[in-house]
């Protein structure tokens, strides 16, 4: 972007400015909070489920009896939400959209109006989503996974418009995701500060971009899936009906082939956001800078080779099967070495325990824990007993919180002081992250025990299999939903921290965590436009404790 071109950046009218927007910060803000008031609804409809299942029949408060189509809806749409409404706006979209162009040194996204159409769709099938709920029938309740027949047919799942939404509602968030996509791997590749080589590109932003090619790749199988879903559950066709000569388990394939990368569309933000915390809070270069982009890379590409992993028990030849389990097994591998690297920055480093180092280091354990689980799980002869028991809750729990809510809560409290020029409350903070990290080892560790004893994840009611009632698993059922409930508390803490400190918080400067990155160097929060003189690259983002220098972080900015 010429000087010229950057003077051009006058400041916008209320309206324009924040409802319909061009400046990448303003249309990051967009996805963050709608990000976050999914995540409330989905967050809602998780403890009611739970609710549930401890206590059978009982009123929920706030809520009332849960019916058992309520709770196949319920447990439907917590999961599309976290994953679809919650993860991959917050990682991808908000963070994509506030540090691409500020960690590149440009002043806007390359495609400002495809960015701002981009989130007026994921709005619109927020909006489809949400209303899915209120059609006669309510909201759609054959799983997040949407398996026909049960999702192309109205008769098995009772939710025929709720079905049809949940599917356009889907489809249209697609459509938002691969705008964005667009717009972030051409910014990266044009618009870089003058003197950035690849190189030089900080690996959040990395992560993004491979993220964003992975979800381009994995996309349009599920797309042309959807759409011959809604043919089949609209005018009749049979796809996926065995009846009319179609055949269900092809939208099994469609599904998962987009599904497994998807785990990686979402985790590679989640660990370009820790790899730039853990340098900046240990004052070490990220250890193997290129080891991690290239072990990046491979893992998206072995991404696509997994997926038949999560059809052990549907049918497909037993000797794919093994295939597939030695691919899954394969795949373990570059992200467990990614997790090694991540230590080895650490080891000999002069840390700091910052909240955001907390979430960052609280990442790395707890998905840990769901990567070894999910060894068990890519083995078909251990899946065969354990799929479909509470033991896959718990593993996709331990990948999936860490990403979609520990990788967020690190980003948001890493790079709130540059967001909202105010620090944040460090007190609160660590409140928030004890009782959320506590809690969710307490949720989640007990259903481990139970998936292994044989407890079945889509029963609504426990009391009607009384060989499944037994006392000490419904005690622990009780002691996880508890934790649930815990959990859920702690996130006041979070939402009171972000409101006090964004009005009542100490102002932050431009470098509060004397980081090297090049959205430290614009003011915050940055102004439309996000630097007075655009800055020039000399040096990699990972300078620090650099021998000889006084001051122990070295600004990409800044001349030799």
């Amino acid at each position: 972007m010429s000087e010229a071109a950057h003077d051009h950046h006058e400041e916008p009218g209320f309206i324009s400015k924040y409802f319909f927007p061009l400046d990448h910060k303003i249309i990051a803000m967009q996805y963050l909070f709608t990000g976050m008031a999914m995540a409330v609804i989905g967050g809602f409809f998780v403890y009611v489920f739970r609710m549930q299942l401890a206590f059978p029949g009982a009123s929920v408060p706030g809520f009332g009896v849960v019916s058992p189509a309520e709770y196949n809806s319920l447990v439907t749409n917590h999961g599309t939400i976290m994953i679809f409404w919650v993860a991959m706006p917050v990682l991808i979209a908000a963070f994509g959209n506030f540090l691409i162009p500020l960690m590149l040194g440009c002043d806007d996204m390359v495609f400002p109006r495809i960015n701002r159409l981009s989130y007026q769709i994921f709005l619109l099938s927020s909006l489809v989503l949400i209303a899915s709920f209120f059609v006669e029938g309510g909201g759609f309740g054959g799983a997040w996974t949407a398996y026909p027949p049960l999702s192309a047919q109205s008769q098995y799942n009772l939710t025929p418009l709720g079905s049809t939404l949940w599917v356009v509602a889907v489809g249209l968030e697609f459509i938002a995701f691969l705008l964005g996509g667009i717009n972030f791997i051409v910014t990266t590749m044009n618009s870089r500060a003058p003197g950035m080589k690849f190189s030089d590109i900080p690996m959040v932003v990395w992560m993004i971009i491979i993220a964003s090619i992975l979800f381009l790749a994995s996309v349009g199988p599920l797309l042309a899936g959807a759409v011959m879903l809604i043919f089949d559950q609209t005018v009749g066709t049979g796809f996926f009906n065995p009846d009319m000569g179609g055949d269900p388990v092809l939208w099994q394939h469609l599904f998962w082939f987009f599904g497994h990368p998807e785990v990686y569309v979402v985790l590679l933000p989640a660990m370009g956001i820790v790899a730039e915390i853990i340098s900046v809070f240990s004052r070490k270069k990220l250890f193997g800078y290129k080891t991690i982009l290239y072990t990046a890379i491979a893992t998206g590409v072995l991404s696509f080779t997994v997926w038949a992993h999560h059809q052990f028990v549907s049918g497909i030849d037993p000797r794919m099967a093994n295939v597939f389990t030695v691919t899954t097994l394969l795949i373990s591998v570059p992200i467990a070495e990614m997790v090694f690297v991540y230590i080895a920055t650490l080891f000999g480093g002069s840390i700091t325990f910052t909240t955001p180092m907390l979430w960052a280091l609280s990442f790395i354990a707890e998905f840990l824990i769901g990567g070894v689980t999910g060894i068990f799980l890519g083995a078909s002869g251990a899946d065969i007993y354990l799929h479909d028991t509470y033991f896959v809750i718990a593993h996709f729990h331990y990948t999936f919180f860490p990403i979609a809510f520990i990788g967020s809560f690190a980003g948001i409290t890493y790079w709130f002081p540059k967001m909202f020029g105010r620090m944040l409350d460090e007190t609160l903070g660590k409140i928030h992250f004890w009782g959320t990290v506590i809690s969710l080892n307490c949720i989640f560790i007990p259903l481990f025990f139970i998936g292994v004893a044989g407890q079945h994840r889509r029963i609504y009611n426990f009391q009607h299999f009384p060989e499944l009632a037994t006392p000490d698993l419904q005690n622990i059922r009780v002691f996880a939903t508890t934790a649930l409930v815990v959990m859920i508390l702690f996130q006041f803490v979070f939402f009171a921290n972000i409101i006090k400190s964004w009005l009542f918080g100490e102002k932050a400067g431009k470098n509060p965590w004397n980081a090297n990155t090049l959205e430290w160097v614009a003011a915050s929060p940055p102004p439309h436009g996000n630097f007075p003189e655009m800055p020039t690259c000399y040096r990699g983002p990972y300078e620090y404790s650099v021998e000889g220098r006084e001051s122990d972080f070295w600004p990409q900015n800044e001349p030799a």
